[in-house]
């Protein structure tokens, strides 16, 4: 499977969850650098169907092929962008978006520009001499580090996954329901249909320390305040066979549960 990381670093302060205010601003300056009707509006559009935009935050019921990713509550602003599979070809427009987010329409309520800023694609430097610079390659394929028996999976931010149509609290999840989540994300990603994950699940949780971690966000184009609660803390898995322990890695890039685009689902999995 084949992803892209744009990477910013910028020495400001950040509020505690970025998420929100990250995909707004990066959203606003999408439509700018793409939108190519005169009425500057998606309903109706004789384009919408070929626009990135659209694709990215207007088409509904789908997965869309990227995610932000990030830690909570961070003295600076450290963030990623990860796009997957045929959106990879989309980097250059992806980080003119970007770097007109920052430069020419600012962050926050203040709308604060930056002319400072690091910016990585795979984590190579792509700003030389105050232009951007970008490789002949946009992709990289997931690779699988090492074949772990006993980990600590960390949920980074809120994991938000539903299970009977009710979101799922520390107390009730179980290794499977993580394992479904990221394989069912990779074959939506892949274009493929979803069916459970096709392997035996083998392990068990022997240790958690877990809580419920609520976030809201605010929609202005709704002028309604979201929810964005889930699980974070970490959990020791021990036995786990090779399948789990690859699919437990390949949501280390794509992220787990509902809401990736917002940077929640961030998960790392580390040996015991």
């Amino acid at each position: 499977m084949k992803y892209a990381k744009i990477s910013i670093i910028i020495n400001e302060k950040p509020p505690f969850f970025i998420g929100s205010q990250i995909r707004g601003a990066f959203g606003y300056a999408l439509k700018k650098v793409t939108c190519i009707n005169p009425a500057f509006k998606c309903e109706g559009c004789f384009a919408k169907e070929s626009c990135l935009y659209y694709d990215f935050f207007e088409r509904r019921n789908v997965f869309h092929k990227y995610r932000l990713d990030f830690e909570l509550g961070k003295r600076f602003y450290e963030f990623s962008l990860y796009l997957f599979e045929d959106a990879i070809k989309q980097v250059p427009y992806v980080i003119s978006a970007l770097h007109m987010m920052l430069t020419k329409n600012g962050l926050g309520y203040e709308r604060k520009t930056m002319q400072e800023f690091e910016l990585y694609l795979n984590d190579e430097n792509i700003i030389k001499n105050g232009t951007i610079s970008l490789p002949k390659e946009y992709a990289r394929q997931i690779e699988i580090k090492k074949i772990f028996s006993d980990v600590t999976l960390t949920f980074v931010t809120p994991m938000r996954m539903k299970k009977n149509n009710r979101l799922i609290h520390s107390e009730n999840i179980e290794l499977k329901d993580i394992v479904n989540s990221i394989y069912q994300r990779q074959m939506q990603l892949l274009g493929r249909e979803y069916r459970r994950f096709p392997y035996e699940i083998q392990g068990e949780i022997v240790k958690k320390d877990l809580h419920f971690k609520e976030l809201t966000r605010r929609s202005n184009r709704q002028k309604t305040t979201m929810q964005l609660g889930g699980i974070v803390g970490n959990m020791q898995l021990k036995g786990i066979n090779k399948e789990v322990s690859d699919i437990l890695q390949v949501g280390e890039i794509i992220g787990v549960g509902k809401s990736c685009v917002f940077g929640l689902g961030k998960i790392e999995v580390g040996e015991v």
